[in-house]
Order: C-alpha cells, then sequence, then structure tokens
C-alpha cells in the first residue's frame, strides 16, 4: 500500500513545526509539499496526528542521535588543551494544559501549565546540543543530568552551574571514561581541606562526602581531590572547582577563563526559544507522547542550523567559530530554503547550499559589548 503520509513526512514535519512556528498545521503541511499543491490535503487533519503516534518518541530521538552523531564527527570542531568543550544547563517547556500533560508532567505550584523539565549538553563552540534528557517538572535535574553521563564523550570538560553540585553526580561523571572532567563554581559553605597549595589563588582540596551521599551513590568515596582556582573580577573573588588537577596541562589562569565559556549554553535555549518558535510559550503538542516527539524535533532543527553555521565558517577567512555568527540570520536563510526544496530538483540543491554558503560574511556578529547596567534579580509582582 502506498500511504499518502509517510514517517518520513512526519520528521519533515517536525522540522517545520520547529522552525514555521505562525503557521497551522494545514498550511504547514501544504508548504512542505507534504501534500498535495492545490492546498487540498489528501488526508483529514486528524490522519496527521495519527501518522505522529505511528512514528512515535523513539524514532524521532534516533534520528536526533544518528544525525547529532554524524554531524560532531565531520565538523572538526577546536578543543582547549586537547579536550572538547561542553556545557550542562536545565530548562523548562510549556505543555497544552490538559488532564493528559497534567498527569504525566505535573506542573509548579501556581501555575495554569504543565511543564517539562529538560537537561541538556552542548558542545560550547558550535551550540551543537550533544545529549538530552527530558522528564516531568518534579524531576530534579541532576537525576536529568545523571542520564547524560555514558553519552559524555572522552577527553572533554563539561562545565555545570553550581546547582548541579553534588559530589556523586561529579565523581561518577570523571569516573565513567578517559579524561571527562568537570568544572563547576564552588557552592557557598561547601566545606574542604586544603592539600597543596599550586600557586597564590591554585590549591588542591580534598572534599568529603556525607553517609546519606554515599547511600545515594554506592561507588562514591568518602573524599574526592579536585582543584579550586580563584580570580579576582571587577574587586570580586569567583572561585571554581575542577578535576583538572593536573597543574602543568591546565594552567590556572586559563581554568579561571574557562567558566565564562558555560554562558553559551544558556544563549542556546534562547535560540531555541526566543529565535525558532518565536516566544510562543506553550508547545503544540496536545498529548503527552507527541510532546515528546516535538522536543525531540526542536532539538533535532536547531541542530540542522547549527550544523549549517559550522558549514558557513569553512568559506570565512580567519578562525571564526559558530557561536560568533548570526542564529537569527542563518535562521531566516534555512527557512527560505527549505520553502523552495519541494520545488527544487536533487541536482539543484547543492547549488543552492553552496550559494548559502557564500553568504558567510554577512552572517558575522559584532563583538558583545559589556553590561552597561548590573545584573539584577527582579522581585515577583
Amino acid at each position: 500500500r502506498k500511504r499518502k503520509l509517510t514517517l518520513e513526512s512526519m520528521v519533515w514535519l517536525l522540522v517545520g513545526m520547529a522552525i514555521y512556528n505562525n503557521k497551522s498545521m494545514k498550511d504547514l503541511v501544504n508548504q512542505l509539499d507534504i501534500v498535495d499543491r492545490t492546498g487540498k490535503a489528501f488526508v483529514a487533519p486528524s490522519a496527521l496526528t495519527q501518522r505522529r503516534k505511528t512514528l512515535g518518541e523513539d524514532a524521532i530521538k534516533a534520528v536526533f542521535e544518528r544525525m547529532t552523531t554524524s554531524w560532531l564527527k565531520s565538523a572538526k570542531l577546536p578543543q582547549w588543551n586537547g579536550l572538547t568543550l561542553l556545557g550542562v544547563d536545565g530548562v523548562v517547556w510549556r505543555t497544552p494544559d490538559n488532564p493528559q500533560n497534567e498527569n504525566a508532567f505535573s506542573r509548579q505550584k501556581g501555575t495554569q501549565y504543565p511543564q517539562v523539565r529538560m537537561v541538556c549538553q552542548m558542545e560550547l563552540s558550535s551550540h551543537i546540543i550533544t545529549a538530552s534528557a527530558f522528564d516531568n517538572y518534579n524531576t530534579n535535574e541532576m537525576v536529568l543530568a545523571e542520564k547524560l553521563v555514558e553519552t559524555t564523550p572522552n577527553h572533554s570538560v563539561t562545565m555545570f552551574d553550581k546547582g548541579f553540585y553534588s559530589l556523586g553526580l561529579l565523581h561518577k561523571w570523571q569516573d565513567s571514561g578517559s579524561e571527562r572532567h568537570w568544572l563547576i563554581p564552588l557552592k557557598k559553605n561547601t566545606q574542604y581541606d586544603i592539600v597543596q597549595s599550586l600557586g597564590r589563588n591554585d590549591k588542591l582540596v580534598q572534599l568529603h562526602s556525607n553517609p546519606r551521599a554515599r547511600k545515594l551513590w554506592p561507588d562514591l568515596p568518602k573524599s574526592i581531590t579536585a582543584r579550586l582556582v580563584t580570580r579576582k573580577i571587577k574587586g570580586k573573588d569567583y572561585q571554581v572547582l575542577t578535576s583538572m588537577t593536573d597543574s602543568l596541562r591546565y594552567p590556572s589562569k586559563d581554568i579561571a577563563g574557562l567558566y565564562e565559556h558555560r554562558w553559551e549554553i544558556e544563549l542556546g535555549y534562547r535560540e531555541q526559544k526566543q529565535y525558532m518558535l518565536g516566544n510562543r510559550l506553550t508547545l503544540r503538542s496536545r498529548l503527552p507522547e507527541l510532546v515528546k516527539q516535538e522536543l525531540w524535533g526542536i532539538l533535532l532543527t536547531y541542530n540542522l542550523i547549527r550544523y549549517q553555521m559550522v558549514e558557513l565558517c569553512l568559506n570565512l577567512k580567519g578562525n571564526y567559530l559558530p557561536y560568533q555568527l548570526s542564529f537569527n540570520g542563518t535562521l531566516a536563510h534555512v527557512s527560505a530554503l527549505i520553502v523552495g526544496l519541494p520545488y527544487s530538483t536533487p541536482g539543484a540543491i547543492p547549488r543552492q547550499l553552496k550559494g548559502f554558503h557564500y553568504m558567510a560574511e554577512s552572517l558575522i556578529l559584532e563583538g558583545r559589548r559589556e553590561r552597561t547596567f548590573p545584573r539584577t534579580v527582579k522581585p515577583r509582582p
């Protein structure tokens, strides 16, 4: 039987949902040529939901993982002292308010919508999402972060914010492979003993675990050795802990400045929510299994655009990295390309991509300015 809505077209539909957020589903399938060009759907709108259910979450997750592995392998991204720079952080997505999503995802007290909690790992020079885990809102971020341990590449350093501080998680992170380092700000009131002074602002310290932590993490020893590096910025001391204890290979000055790159993952979430989804606060999908599928589609589409930015850098003179190009500008060009693909012959597509890559110079961002006013936390209304 020749189906009018193939599973391949449903993957294409998920990409379209992530980019053309202002289009209705009917307009979207017509624009992507999933239905005939007269504008008359071959099937009822309910068939889209049914075919998406057939595709399921696992299939689109597998597409995300396979494509991400392929893109990272061919990207040949820069390293820092032989290590890949990674960042881990969490984000929350809002789902439509209905009983199914309420039961599947729960909600924050006082809010009107069920929410999904997600933790992603990002390669920081390219912004490519390397792995992700998500669950209901009540799931702790560190539980989700633990799911990323096995997919973390060897010879890497992963940067966390202080909310992920857990000796059990950090020990498992570095103990699960070869040179899987971590870097995290020192949390207030953290107890440690100085083992050795490596410099004025550089110490080897011993961090002690408690019985409760060892019960949760059976492989966690009573203490682990880490490195405490202090950096003074505008008269204020900032301290970071790291598993990179070799002071010759990893100079303290380099480590102190390295943590600034963790902010790239925050910018990545902004790119997804603000630019791709146009500040549309609620996901489209109404059923829990399709909400999860839509989230994998958003991550897949984001990586698709980010990999094109890696390709754009190859056409630039100088040592430009993908995060130095405009995501919003690249998104606009990719959106225009995708609209025309159904009407292009296969032989014309490489030429269209080549023409797009030649426009790389127009997408270079200016240097980031210093903050004009100090950052403050606004009180809740």
